[in-house]
């Protein structure tokens, strides 16, 4: 039997995504949704997101993450843009759109120039010391400014924060960044949990990495752009202290291909 899918990505974060609606995917097949996201067995993902009926009145679909490792994750930014650009394919929006993932409501629109802008959760705790800082955008991310971003090895050095005693079993994600000479620019490089390797792009990552840089006032601008491995993202927020409310991402999000894999 053959599974439709479509292949999503948003500055290389990419994502397997299925339309859902009519239970075509077990929510507890981890092993599938392994194999569907596995580079050389499978389609190959970071991620595999299922688009589902709303649970909540108002809304127009709700959002399944899954990361690689085939387990239902925290909330993915970058994702959530894609499954808007899904939604609009499929004809269920055209422009605006309302959904609920694991971590809330998200309110999204497509823009003039086809980028999707995701509403992201408000934040006000936000621990911050020195050169680090960690915070939850829907999924916790720890964060290192630092130099020389493009010559580290983010995998080493992000597993080995990712699986330290500080985070325990449940982990983090960890996030590299060094600001450019631009007032609100940084580099940005994730190693991702559940992935378990760096990816492109992350988009709750860079949103951490937004508010973190202007919670320790490496930055005064309330939009900030982050240029990642996989192309460029931006950031907007309001501030009120330590609370960060009306949170946008911003970035493309484009269909690569479409298919049909044995099941």
């Amino acid at each position: 039997m053959g599974l439709q899918f479509f292949k999503y990505q948003g500055t290389g974060n990419d994502f397997v995504m299925i339309d859902n609606r009519n239970n075509v995917v077990s929510k507890n097949d981890t092993k599938l949704i392994n194999r569907l996201c596995d580079r050389k067995f499978g389609i190959g993902a970071d991620g595999l997101i299922l688009l589902e009926h709303p649970d909540v009145e108002g809304d127009d679909f709700k959002m399944v993450y899954f990361n690689a490792d085939g387990n239902q994750s925290s909330m993915c930014g970058n994702g959530g843009r894609c499954l808007v650009a899904f939604a609009k394919m499929l004809g269920i929006i055209e422009t605006q759109a309302k959904f609920t993932a694991i971590d809330g409501p998200h309110k999204a629109f497509i823009d003039k120039d086809n980028f999707v802008n995701l509403q992201m959760q408000n934040v006000s705790d936000i621990y911050q010391s020195g050169n680090i800082a960690f915070l939850d955008t829907g999924s916790p991310h720890h964060i290192v400014f630092t130099e020389d971003v493009k010559n580290l090895d983010v995998k080493e050095e992000g597993a080995a924060i990712r699986y330290s005693s500080d985070y325990k079993e449940k982990g983090t994600n960890v996030n590299f960044v060094e600001k450019t000479d631009e007032e609100d620019t940084f580099i940005v490089r994730t190693y991702e949990r559940g992935v378990e390797d760096e990816t492109l792009a992350c988009g709750t990552g860079v949103t951490a990495v937004a508010i973190a840089a202007h919670h320790s006032n490496r930055t005064k601008a309330s939009e900030v752009k982050l240029q990642v491995p996989g192309g460029n993202l931006s950031v907007s927020f309001k501030s009120d202290g330590d609370s960060y409310s009306d949170v946008w991402l911003k970035g493309p999000a484009v269909l690569v291909f479409k298919g049909e894999i044995a099941c």
